[in-house]
């Protein structure tokens, strides 16, 4: 069973920058989609950025041209670049794998979460 541990979540200043990063143990990481999701206090958890086995991205309206999704397969690793974030981006953010290589395939397996606070 995979298992995924976030990190580099904190509390940046608007405008400011953040790179959240996921490691994945127990799969054959390189094969399955991964995605980022959050959840803000009162709301559903939400897809943010997805990345597929063969490197395709797709992003929510609300963070295009500020997130960047990417993969390190060779780390079992990947990576939300978060730039010119806003106070609304505040939420815990969480790492999902795919269950197949298409981020069409669904979400399955989370990871615990990394908090992302940004101050106005």
């Amino acid at each position: 069973q995979v298992q995924l541990v976030e990190s580099g979540g904190g509390l940046v200043q608007a405008g400011g920058s953040l790179t959240l990063s996921c490691a994945a143990s127990g799969s054959i990481f390189s094969i399955y989609a991964m995605g980022w999701y959050r959840q803000a206090p009162g709301k559903l958890r939400e897809l943010v950025a997805a990345i597929s086995s063969g490197g395709s991205t797709k992003y929510a309206d609300s963070v295009k041209g500020r997130f960047t999704i990417s993969r390190d397969n060779a780390k079992n690793t990947v990576f939300l670049q978060m730039n010119s974030l806003k106070p609304e981006d505040t939420a815990v953010y969480y790492c999902s794998q795919g269950h197949g290589g298409s981020y069409f395939s669904g979400f399955g397996s989370w990871g615990q979460g990394t908090q992302v606070t940004v101050s106005s």
